[in-house]
């Protein structure tokens, strides 16, 4: 693995922001929230905090309406009652410097070192605080997830390789002392403008101080899991043709684009267990007629009343351990789609229920890889190819679902607002 890749810490890290001179105190109004003011030093102080934290958008316009937002958020709250305290705004500082490893007295010396005022960090909080509570009481209640929606994608999860290697590009532009802000925005910009591999390799051949540089940046396949651990989650978020935001690095800003993956599933992802009802009609009339109007495994068992037990079988086995002759035939079957098998003078209606990766369906209570470590202390090791569990991914399509309907719910609140420009 190339020395580079070991150095390269975080994307969005704070050793990425530089200081600059201040900004003239223009308190101005500029548009008016309801009841609020939004002034041009809050914008200033807002795209400063920005640009600190590596935000893509860090304009004028997107400060602008960042504030506008949070003025919106804070009246939300108020409208139910919700006042953020002065512990729980502390809890809040400190929560959102140790994202990047800081206490909030180190965090705040970070921002002031780069004329950010310690009250746009905590107008920030104060806002994202009040909203969260907003969305505890407001909108999660309303928020629900179906089995159904986790088994889907739980499915998801297996049917979609996961990428192993990766075909990326380099761009390594050297920051010397004085000059790292300069070189961070040249990046930012050549990031906006690479938009395609032709456009990145260009911006390589220009702008790139490695041997790459004559070949556009372009770099052989790299296995994902020789990256460090930092980098990693970085390149996986990213889709064949998206770069990443500038990464800087002791001396250098670094950016990454991604021309290709390779992938595979996980062992045992193409194995299905099947459950499947079968009934024995007495004739093929019968037979014909239930399994044209039974719409579902339940239709079924509807049309089965009366019939002895054993002519009545509902199976949960894998593929393996069918019977031949209905292993064939369920393989062509839908959900709740039948066949008919002849049996002499009676005849199967065999409907096939579910179909369900083993992998899923062996999810819960599986054996543990454990190891033990020097003192002989037994440790829980990480299986790179074990499925998240179903709880796991019930919080995930949660969490999805609540900040979509927040961020609905924030819409409708500034369709509402009056909001004006000075």
């Amino acid at each position: 693995m190339r020395q580079l890749l070991l150095s390269v810490a975080v994307a969005a890290s704070l050793s990425g922001a530089f200081g600059g001179p201040s900004m003239a105190q223009d308190f101005t109004p500029v548009v008016y929230v309801n009841n609020s003011v939004v002034t041009r030093y809050e914008i200033d102080q807002r795209m400063r905090f920005m640009d600190v934290l590596n935000a893509p958008d860090q304009g004028a316009a997107a400060a602008e309406k960042a504030l506008i937002e949070d003025r919106i958020r804070l009246a939300a709250a108020r409208q139910i009652g919700v006042e953020v305290s002065d512990v729980g705004l502390e809890e809040g500082l400190a929560e959102f410097a140790g994202r990047a490893g800081l206490t909030t007295g180190e965090f705040i010396q970070v921002l002031e070192r780069n004329g950010v005022e310690r009250q746009a960090y905590r107008d920030f909080v104060k806002a994202g605080v009040a909203w969260r509570e907003v969305v505890r009481q407001r909108i999660a209640p309303s928020v629900a997830v179906s089995d159904a929606e986790v088994e889907q994608a739980l499915k998801r999860i297996v049917e979609t390789p996961r990428v192993t290697q990766v075909l990326l590009s380099e761009i390594i532009i050297p920051a010397p002392p004085g000059q790292e802000e300069a070189v961070l925005r040249q990046a930012e910009n050549i990031v906006a403008n690479a938009t395609s591999e032709a456009a990145f390799a260009e911006a390589a051949r220009q702008y790139s101080a490695t041997p790459t540089r004559s070949r556009g940046g372009r770099l052989d396949w790299m296995t994902v899991d020789n990256m460090p651990p930092t980098l990693r989650p970085i390149i996986l978020g990213l889709q064949p043709g998206q770069a990443t935001p500038p990464l800087t690095v002791q001396g250098a800003v670094v950016i990454f684009y991604l021309r290709d993956t390779q992938g595979e599933l996980r062992p045992g992802a193409k194995e299905q267990q099947l459950d499947y009802l079968q009934v024995t009609f007495g004739d093929a009339a019968s037979a014909q007629n239930a399994a044209a109007q039974a719409r579902s495994c339940e239709d079924l068992y509807v049309f089965a009343n009366g019939l002895p037990d054993q002519q009545v079988q509902r199976v949960t086995a894998s593929q393996g351990g069918i019977p031949t002759d209905i292993s064939v035939r369920l393989a062509s079957l839908d959900e709740n789609e039948a066949t008919l098998i002849p049996r002499g003078g009676a005849t199967d209606v065999v409907m096939l229920c579910d179909r369900t990766p083993v992998l899923i369906a062996g999810l819960d209570g599986g054996p543990v890889a454990t190891a033990s470590t020097e003192d002989g202390e037994t440790v829980t090791e990480a299986d790179p190819n074990a499925l998240p569990q179903r709880e796991q991914v019930r919080e995930q399509i949660f969490s999805r679902k609540v900040s979509q309907a927040a961020d609905a719910y924030l819409a409708e609140l500034r369709a509402d607002a009056l909001i004006r420009r000075n």
